[in-house]
């Protein structure tokens, strides 16, 4: 994983002598961001243009947005905002699922 991240310039180690990888302690962080940040469906692409922007968590660092970044920014909120719905819909279908199927279920009998 910490490979990848790397191959797509999401997170930078430097190289020992022995040829292992070496990464600094903030990286920790910054892979817990890009986690996060991937389990919401953000691409790669996307993630790596705006993780500069992302400074400690709770501090975003926006000094000169391009009318491109606050466009494709939108665009992921509004995909967001679609799949958070979609799940919400599937949480409710399978929440009315399992009480049907509760009330079908014989209860145990105490012992």
């Amino acid at each position: 994983m910490l490979r990848y991240y790397e191959e797509q310039e999401l997170i930078a180690s430097r190289r020992c002598a022995n040829g292992y990888r070496e990464y600094p302690e903030s990286c920790v962080d910054r892979v817990q961001q890009v986690r996060g940040l991937l389990d919401t469906g953000l691409p790669t692409q996307t993630i790596r243009r705006i993780l500069p922007c992302l400074g400690p968590p709770g501090r975003i660092d926006i000094p000169n947005p391009t009318p491109e970044t606050i466009a494709l920014l939108e665009l992921e909120c509004a995909r967001m905002s679609r799949r958070i719905d979609q799940l919400a819909r599937n949480r409710d279908a399978m929440t009315a699922y399992l009480a049907e199927v509760r009330k079908a279920v014989p209860a145990e009998p105490a012992a």
